[in-house]
């Protein structure tokens, strides 16, 4: 029994389900590529070819595909390619899908080729693919062609120098020159980039010739943006292609509603790619020249396409509606207000601007009927509907108002010549014979008088006109959380500004404690306001008195300070570059030190503190565990950060010591303790004693701590002599007995 052909509208319905399998999960996409390649060859239908071309191309365009695996997929996929592209007759659906297959491709391959250089067959059917498209790329459709400018773009992008220095460190997709080393036996890198370069050339020459196909010269232009962006060596090209390009020119010609469609499409595009690009990088060399173009595109557009003609048949419609109206009355004018002078006495400023008899209109409140916006909106309109000689009489009648309550105001009082208020027909008068007060006595009672006083008898001819004085409201008092995040983000800004600030080319040397921390706008003057911020501007503030401490808060740490935080942030910033940086370090530890010998001296004079808390051998410390790790045998820098401290302590020089765990460091730790032995005197017995424990604990430093011993300290070397000889252990300084 036969068994029924499959139609294709089924084998199509079955093949879009491998396609939905795959999308759902990019797991399956090894097994569904194998199984389709032979389906979708040179000699199958043209639906199935049709159907495969745009899988590969969704395929190698998906992101849910890790870019090594689309590398090995490349090398399935590269013969069925070249053989659908080498066939003459092929399906233009076909040929658009796998030019932009070849074109997510390219990358890959090259890659591959990179650090696979034996593999010579794949870079010469990757080869020929890119011959093939360059060929179909001048004869091929609009449609094609589109395509193959975006495979020309993906090829420069691959065959110049990346904006990465780096490989290793840059964007994994971003495959450029850089990766190819000079010893390439497939490659030429020289022979690569001036290949790109024609190509580029060759891509902008649709803008220098009269192409009038604006599908090529949109596509072009949206190709630009990412050429400008990641390959700056060909910017300048570009752009002065792209400048010198007029997308109007076909505007001088009679404009037809197509012309006129493809004209404003070609200029939008330009303009776009222009803007963008100034977008993204105002300070651009060419910012000013890509300005000038853009607003010279903008005007030639607005006049060979404004809106005159629109508005000229407008105004011609009105016209023609007002002819048509056959006025037959007389014109109203504008009715005009009475504006009648104010009477004597006192006024309110809405009696100032009111000329309306209505007693109703007077007595209406608009603040309480009338939302502020809608009074707003209204009074726009109605002052911009307004006759204007309405609107100059009303307004004089205002300063009319003014200068009559300017006039009303009372002139100075003369005390000689002023009435004394007494009726004539009162005989009982008796007379004051204090005499009256002169202008000099009466300017000094003025002054004295209230400042409130004298604003009241300033504004007391006004009446109500006078405004009110504006005082701003307190500020609300801010919570212990509020305060610290605002002193947080104020020392994080402090920060930036320090980060930010270049350092002179000549430093001037420092003065001391007492120096001033802002001289001058440079680095080492931000690290030491900040350092005196955390060390000076709370000190005492952590300190607790008897009262605060008793036995159930013995040895309560109060929550991390505005300080401490501080002091966080420069630990953090030295540790970045702790090389570079570490005369900030041994600023702030110096700083430290005088803010606890200040401290310790103010506490042994007050009694009723306690608890004083110390800083500088903690931070000293907590930098020593932070750039220990990264130290090496020739690294001088724990010698400097050592001979700089203001004070060597004992614990400090246990991580010094701990170093020769490391048998590579210990040259370097007997010798930082060797400079203190010689240029700190009063740290040397310190020191002795250290590298007197390390001969003592560790085997592997004893030749080297021996030859310092001998000259420093020979007794002890003859004391452990005699203890090996006699078979005792001699006993270090710390007290840790040896076994020879």
């Amino acid at each position: 029994m036969s068994t029924t052909p499959i139609s294709v509208q089924d084998q199509i319905k079955q093949l879009e389900g491998a396609r939905k399998l795959v999308l759902s999960n990019a797991g399956y996409y090894t097994q569904v590529i194998q199984a389709t390649l032979p389906i979708i060859g040179p000699l199958a239908r043209v639906e199935f070819r049709r159907w495969g071309a745009d899988f590969l191309a969704e395929a190698f365009a998906s992101p849910a595909i890790a870019p090594s695996q689309k590398e090995t997929f490349s090398l399935i996929v590269l013969e069925i390619i070249k053989l659908l592209l080498d066939d003459p007759n092929q399906d233009v659906m076909v040929l658009r899908s796998i030019i932009q297959t070849a074109a997510s491709i390219y990358p890959l391959a090259l890659r591959w080729i990179i650090n696979n250089s034996y593999d010579t067959l794949t870079w010469e059917r990757m080869t020929a693919i890119k011959m093939r498209i360059l060929q179909i790329w001048d004869t091929a459709p609009s449609t094609v062609r589109i395509c193959c400018i975006k495979f020309v773009q993906r090829v420069v992008l691959a065959q110049t120098q990346s904006i990465h220095p780096e490989p290793r460190r840059g964007d994994v997709l971003d495959i450029s020159l850089v990766m190819i080393p000079s010893n390439h036996t497939l490659l030429d890198a020289p022979k690569l980039e001036a290949e790109a370069t024609g190509l580029l050339d060759r891509m902008l020459s649709v803008l220098h010739d009269n192409n009038s196909d604006v599908l090529v010269i949109d596509a072009t232009l949206n190709t630009l943006s990412i050429l400008v962006r990641n390959r700056p060596a060909t910017s300048n090209r570009i752009l002065n292609t792209v400048l010198n390009f007029n997308p109007l020119k076909l505007a001088s010609s009679p404009i037809t509603p197509k012309t006129k469609v493809i004209v404003q499409s070609m200029e939008k595009t330009t303009r776009m790619l222009l803007m963008h690009l100034l977008r993204r990088n105002p300070q651009h060399p060419q910012s000013g020249r890509i300005q000038q173009y853009v607003d010279r595109l903008m005007r030639s557009r607005a006049e060979i396409f404004g809106d005159g003609s629109r508005k000229r048949a407008v105004a011609q419609q009105a016209e023609e509606q007002e002819a048509k109206r056959q006025r037959t009355g007389p014109a109203l004018s504008h009715p005009q207000p009475e504006i009648t002078p104010l009477k004597p006495g006192p006024h309110t400023l809405a009696e100032l601007f009111t000329f309306t008899t209505n007693e109703e209109l007077k007595q209406f409140n608009v603040s309480n009927n009338v939302p502020a916006h809608i009074a707003a909106q209204v009074s726009i309109a109605t002052v911009a509907r307004m006759d204007s000689q309405l609107l100059d009489r009303v307004i004089q009648g205002v300063r009319d108002r003014l200068t009559s309550l300017q006039e009303a105001q009372p002139g100075p009082i003369n005390p000689e010549t002023a009435p004394l208020g007494v009726e004539e027909d009162e005989d009982d008068y008796e007379p004051d014979f204090n005499p009256a007060e002169d202008t000099e006595q009466i300017l000094n009672k003025l002054d004295s008088s209230p400042a409130d006083e004298s604003r009241e008898l300033e504004t007391s001819a006004f009446g109500g006109l006078a405004l009110p004085p504006f005082r701003l409201p307190p500020a609300p008092m801010m919570t212990p959380g509020e305060a610290a995040t605002a002193g947080r983000a104020a020392i994080g800004r402090l920060f930036d500004t320090m980060r930010n600030t270049v350092d002179p080319p000549v430093k001037k040397p420092k003065a001391g404690f007492n120096r001033l921390a802002g001289n001058s706008n440079d680095r080492d003057s931000w690290i030491t306001t900040i350092t005196r911020i955390a060390t000076r501007a709370g000190a005492g503030l952590e300190d607790m008195s008897e009262e605060e401490v008793d036995e159930n808060t013995k040895g309560f740490v109060p929550a991390t300070s505005l300080a401490d935080h501080i002091r966080e942030r420069l630990f953090n910033y030295i540790l970045e570059d702790f090389r570079k940086r570490i005369d900030s370090a041994v600023s702030w530890l110096s700083e430290e030190w005088y803010n606890d010998i200040i401290q310790a001296r103010s506490a042994s004079l007050s009694p009723s503190l306690v608890s004083v808390r110390a800083h500088y051998e903690k931070w000293a410390l907590r930098l020593l565990d932070g750039f220990i790790p990264y130290l090496h045998s020739q690294d001088k820098v724990l010698t400097r950060f050592l001979s700089e401290l203001p004070e060597i302590r004992p614990s400090v020089l246990l991580r010094v010591k701990a170093l020769c765990r490391d048998p590579s460091l210990v040259n370097l730790a007997l010798t930082s303790l060797y400079y203190l032995v010689v240029m700190r005197p009063p740290v040397r017995d310190l020191a002795l004693d250290t590298i007197q424990d390390i001969w003592t604990e560790y085997e592997d430093a004893r030749p080297m701590a021996a030859k310092y011993l001998q000259r420093w300290r020979p007794g002890f070397l003859e004391a452990a002599k005699q203890a090996t000889d006699g078979n005792e252990a001699p006993v270090g300084a710390g007290g840790t007995g040896v076994v020879a």
